[in-house]
Formats: C-alpha cells, sequence, structure tokens
C-alpha cells in the first residue's frame, strides 16, 4: 500500500498466485522485486484487511467491500473476493484531500447545481472514473460555504470530511446502518438539507432518493451508467411497469443534473476528465415525462448556453487545449463522425 502512494498509484490488485499489480495513470504495472503471492501470504493479508464481521460475510458470500486505514493514515477501499477458488483483494486509494471542482478540472457548472436548496444530482460513469472524488468535492463545496446538515450513507465511507460550516454526518452500511434503504427511511427523521447516496443499488433505493429531492432536500447520487440518457432509462427501467409512469413524472421534477465522466490520459501524464453534462430544464423534463429520453442527446448538443456539454464537445475542447491526443479523443467518444466534426 505504501508502494502505492510512492509511485501515484490509484489501486492495488493482490491475489494468491500472482504477483501483485498496481495501476499508475490508467496503466498496469507489477510491482518491481515482489513474487507471486503465497496462500498463507494472501490468508494473513485479508485477516489484517477484514474486520471480523467482514471476515464473516467474506466467508458466507465469498466478497466483501471494507474500507482500511493504513499507520500513515492513507485510507483505502477494498473489495475482497474469489477467483477459481483463490482469495484476492481490489483496493483503490482514497486521497486524504479533498479536492476543489476547480483542482479537479470540473465543469465550473457544478457549483450552481451545489448550491441549490433541493433537487436530485447524479454523477455517472464506469468504476475508477471519479464518481466519488467529483461528489466529494460538490459536498465539501457545500461544506466551506454555508450552514447545512449533510449526512453521507456510504458503503464504504471514503473521503472523510472535517466540518466547516456545515454538520457532517457519516454513516456507514453494516457499520452505521443496516443498508441504503433503511437508512434513507429514517433520514427524513434526521433533519437533514444534503443528503449523499455513495451508490444506488435497488429499487427502493433509487424510490426514496427521488421522492427525498422532492420533498425539498439536495440528493447526491451515483450510479454505474454512461450517459446521462441512459442513466434515465435505467433508473425507470429498475421498476415494474406498473410503478414506471409514477417514477418517471417523480423523476422529471425532482432531476436538476446528470454529469457522465471519464478520466482520460493527459499527453503530458497523469489524467484529466472529460465530462457530459446534461442540465435539466422544462424541455428535458418533458421528454422524462413523455418517454421520449432517446432525444436528449440532441438537447445537451444544443443546451451549452445552459451549461449543458456534450462528450464530443469535451474531448474536442480538450483536444485544441494540448490536454489530450487526438487519437486519445477518438478512443473515448460515443460517435466519432460527430468529433471529427468538432476538431
Amino acid at each position: 500500500m505504501d508502494y502505492v502512494i510512492k509511485n501515484g498509484g490509484s489501486d492495488l490488485h493482490l491475489s494468491e498466485g500472482r504477483v501483485p499489480v498496481i495501476r499508475v495513470n490508467g496503466e498496469l504495472i507489477q510491482v518491481e522485486g515482489k513474487d507471486a503471492l503465497s496462500k498463507e501470504e494472501m490468508e494473513g493479508i485479508l485477516d489484517i484487511l477484514l474486520s471480523d464481521d467482514n471476515k464473516e460475510l467474506f466467508r458466507e458470500y465469498q466478497e466483501v467491500d471494507f474500507s482500511c486505514t493504513t499507520s500513515n493514515a492513507d485510507r483505502f477501499r477494498g473489495n475482497a473476493y474469489v477467483q477459481k477458488g483463490h482469495p484476492s483483494v481490489a483496493l483503490r486509494l482514497i486521497p486524504r484531500e479533498v479536492k476543489t471542482m476547480e483542482q479537479l478540472n470540473l465543469p465550473p457548472m457544478l457549483e450552481d447545481f451545489a448550491e441549490q436548496k433541493q433537487g436530485f444530482f447524479l454523477v455517472v460513469g464506469p468504476t475508477g472514473h471519479g464518481k466519488s472524488t467529483t461528489l466529494a468535492s460538490m459536498i465539501d463545496y457545500i461544506n466551506g460555504t454555508r450552514f447545512e446538515h449533510i449526512t453521507s450513507i456510504e458503503d464504504p465511507i471514503e473521503y472523510i470530511f472535517k466540518p466547516k460550516k456545515s454538520l457532517i454526518d457519516q454513516r456507514e452500511v453494516r457499520d452505521d446502518t443496516v443498508d441504503f434503504a433503511t437508512a434513507l427511511r429514517s433520514a427524513f427523521r434526521q433533519d437533514i438539507d444534503v443528503l449523499m447516496i455513495g451508490e444506488m443499488r435497488t429499487p427502493e433505493t433509487m424510490a426514496t432518493a427521488v421522492t427525498a429531492a422532492e420533498t425539498g432536500h439536495l440528493v447526491f447520487s451515483t450510479l454505474h451508467t454512461n450517459t446521462a440518457p441512459q442513466t434515465i432509462d435505467r433508473i425507470i427501467d429498475s421498476f415494474s411497469a406498473q410503478q414506471q409512469d409514477q417514477i418517471r413524472v417523480q423523476l422529471a421534477s425532482s432531476l436538476s443534473g446528470v454529469l457522465s465522466q471519464r478520466l482520460v490520459p493527459r499527453v503530458s501524464g497523469g489524467l484529466v476528465p472529460a465530462c457530459e453534462l446534461l442540465v435539466s430544464n422544462n424541455a428535458v423534463s418533458n421528454l422524462i415525462r413523455e418517454e421520449r429520453t432517446h432525444e436528449l442527446p440532441t438537447v445537451i448538443e444544443t443546451g451549452s448556453e445552459e451549461g449543458m456539454i456534450s462528450m464530443n464537445r469535451s474531448l474536442a475542447d480538450l483536444v485544441q487545449a494540448g490536454e489530450i491526443s487526438v487519437d486519445t479523443a477518438f478512443s473515448y467518444s460515443p460517435n466519432r463522425r460527430a468529433l471529427e466534426e468538432l476538431l
């Protein structure tokens, strides 16, 4: 874990029978001077990393999420799992400092969403592309600018927030609450202003989150989806046919925006975010309500005056700024022909 930090890594992969591997700037690299880990070594690693409760869950389900802190106070988010009968661990480094939106090169428009008093804002994208970091920067912006009661529900807790102007409660599933749904129901009785849900995994969690936004709360969460239109469809499709009309109407009235992001390799080294940003307006609400989400990409492409950003526009801007190469832009583009026109 110290090796990850010293070498600017983001992830560490450990498995019986394999040499340890770290990820640096998106690339996987074997740890130098290390042999393949033995069964005894992996058992020892798991014994150190997992609490007694998590060890029991791992034995029962053969996988478990957890977080851990090193002796140097560096935090990692982890997942222990089994592959081909062998115990394995994937660890993600959680930076100590919560960076600002400006430091993360995120769209300035995100401050507008953080300044709202109610609404439902989602950050989406594949695993490992900075969703949690973006949410943390938005929460810390609120924390530093106004006095609110902020509650996060996470599995596991990642960034540790230091109270500035706001009152902050951070609840971890299993340690502090049974599950997301139970914690969300309780949140309505805890006088909260801002709610951050680490991940929406079930229809019940989604329904409660949307209701919270409808009833005067500012709600942030994440989903593993690729685009803003796909995100809206995923939420609606998670419900039975009988419930979909209701959730569609609720989502149309409560959604404030969706940010889809990818961490793209920089020419100078490191990673930079490329973003698609959907800003909910009357046109967006009507398309959601009328089951016409397939028209949302057009709204995004033509909505730049309202702060909307298409993924291709974001990639083209990064190329023109010298941040990323043309080849990199094409490899991340959802529509190569449209990107060609922008370049």
